[in-house]
């Protein structure tokens, strides 16, 4: 029994002003990949390819754990984008064989004033023929628990991001100050000592 579910998350974050504007933090996706999901679960890839291993999830009777494979790139106007590749099921080879995940998103950076608004999107959508045990239970009751699960990955991806791409981008801004002044002192005392 073919089953659909679909849950949507959106965002929008106020970046307060920098020295360096966001849209050169957001040129970046193996940071923002870390800001949005917890190092320890992504694999590095490839230039803007990730894995991600997803906790495993518990769906009424049947226990999964999604392998994500997300290709992360920049588009216009800085608009980040997010799209899953691949998927694989670990622990059960019955699921693994009738599983489609589809995961989009978007980030785009928006001036408001003196400031960045970050608005986005994620979708996320699994089509999935369930095993026999389950073909019993109402559609409606699979529906409702299987789109509150999706919602539920989204929204604890989406409280992440609030936490984590703020204080990343701070650092990183920090990081990069330092780095200049240091270059700037290095290429300043190789000046000084090159003169007569």
């Amino acid at each position: 029994m073919l089953t659909r579910f679909y849950a949507s998350q959106s965002v929008s974050l106020l970046v307060p002003e920098q020295p360096i504007p966001i849209k050169h933090y957001l040129r970046q996706p193996q940071r923002l990949v870390k800001a949005l999901i917890d190092p320890r679960q992504i694999e590095p890839l490839s230039e803007g390819k990730f894995r991600l291993k997803m906790r495993p999830l518990s769906f009424l009777m049947v226990q999964i754990q999604p392998i994500v494979d997300l290709q992360v790139w920049v588009g216009a106007k800085d608009t980040i984008s997010l799209k899953s590749v691949r998927c694989e099921i670990r622990g059960n080879d019955y699921i693994n064989q009738r599983f489609h995940l589809n995961l989009t998103g978007q980030l785009s950076p928006q001036s408001v004033g003196a400031n960045t608004q970050l608005q986005g999107e994620a979708n996320l959508e699994v089509a999935i023929h369930l095993p026999p045990a389950l073909w019993l239970t109402p559609k409606s009751f699979l529906e409702k628990t299987g789109n509150g699960l999706l919602h539920s990955v989204l929204l604890t991806i989406k409280q992440r991001l609030m936490r984590q791409l703020l204080s990343d981008y701070h650092e990183w801004v920090t990081t990069q100050m330092e780095n200049d002044k240091t270059t700037a002192i290095a290429q300043t005392s190789t000046v000084f000592s090159q003169s007569p």
